[in-house]
């Protein structure tokens, strides 16, 4: 009898092993994708917060360029060019922002893997690229707004 239970052990035990699942490269591939994609979202969502203030500021510079006198605000005219492009800049990156959020489907094909990988890949392409934007326009916004008339 015990001959017999020793072999059946062994064959329990391998079958166990045979039958533990190894992780899904694609769903390995689409999990990291993910969080690559949510940490460009977390790293750029809490700095965007800053560019309502930021586009106030900037326009507010704008508003005291245009009551200087003539000879005044002609030698701030590539100040005045440079926070029009600055309030341009910031617009784009908040607008991208808010579209990029509005559009992301965080459940996008979770039963088809490889679209989802191919949709993630996308995303992540596209948080980077708003991510710069933010960015960008926040570091342009912190050196150009110290400037002084």
């Amino acid at each position: 009898m015990k001959k017999l239970v020793i072999p059946v052990i062994a064959l329990l035990a391998l079958a166990c092993n045979n039958s533990v699942k190894k992780e899904d490269p694609l769903k390995a591939q689409a999990d990291s994708l993910y969080k690559e994609v949510m940490n460009g979202h977390d790293l750029a969502m809490p700095k965007s917060m800053k560019i309502p203030d930021l586009q106030k500021a900037a326009q507010k510079m704008i508003d005291s360029i245009a009551t200087l006198p003539a000879k005044a605000k002609e030698a701030a005219a590539p100040l005045k060019a440079k926070l029009e492009e600055l309030v341009n800049e910031l617009n784009y990156a908040d607008n991208a922002m808010t579209k990029w959020m509005v559009e992301m489907n965080f459940d996008s094909s979770v039963n088809d893997l490889q679209q989802r990988v191919k949709y993630l890949m996308e995303e992540k392409v596209k948080v980077n690229k708003v991510k710069e934007a933010v960015l960008n326009s926040i570091a342009k916004a912190d050196s150009l707004l110290k400037a002084k008339l």
